[in-house]
């Protein structure tokens, strides 16, 4: 199972920010527990659909920059604020920018916002290519992965960059 959080990329400059957007619906599985009579989107799915769209943007900038495409991995947020429920059919406007980028690491400023008010924010941290493929198959695999996934949400990505 795939825990795609972000539906599409409005906008995506390298080595500065991204912007997009996902809208949750009242079929999601956890809708009727979270809570009864009143569905909120869990705090955790909007921090996972920052994380996302910044994977998108780490991974993108750092293709152009140095010429591999490296496999992001979230491994903490910091500054975590929630502002406002974020409920089943509204669209979440999903931003990041960068506030560092490291040989291995990047750390980013987030925010989730409907109606352009901010519903959640943070400061998230990612490592990459801590420890390179031994198999250059694999690396080509990864980078097709993330080639393709970043193609089907940003319908301005570049032809070469398909």
């Amino acid at each position: 199972m795939r825990w795609l959080l972000v539906d599409r990329i409005d906008e995506l400059v390298v080595g500065e920010h991204v912007r997009g957007a996902k809208a949750w619906t009242m079929s999601e599985p956890w809708v009727q527990d979270h809570f009864p009579g009143f569905p909120v989107v869990p705090g955790v799915l909007l921090l996972e659909s920052m994380a996302q769209i910044s994977g998108k943007l780490i991974g993108y900038t750092v293709r152009k920059q140095r010429g591999d495409w490296p496999f992001p991995i979230f491994t903490m947020a910091e500054k975590v604020k929630f502002r406002r429920f974020v409920r089943p059919g509204q669209v979440v406007e999903l931003k990041s920018s960068f506030i560092a980028l490291r040989e291995e690491s990047a750390v980013m400023k987030v925010r989730a916002l409907v109606d352009g008010k901010v519903c959640a924010q943070a400061e998230e941290t990612f490592v990459f290519n801590a420890v390179a493929f031994e198999d250059e198959a694999e690396s080509l695999r990864v980078e097709g992965l993330e080639k393709k996934a970043l193609a089907m949400l940003w319908a301005d990505c570049p032809k070469e960059d398909r």
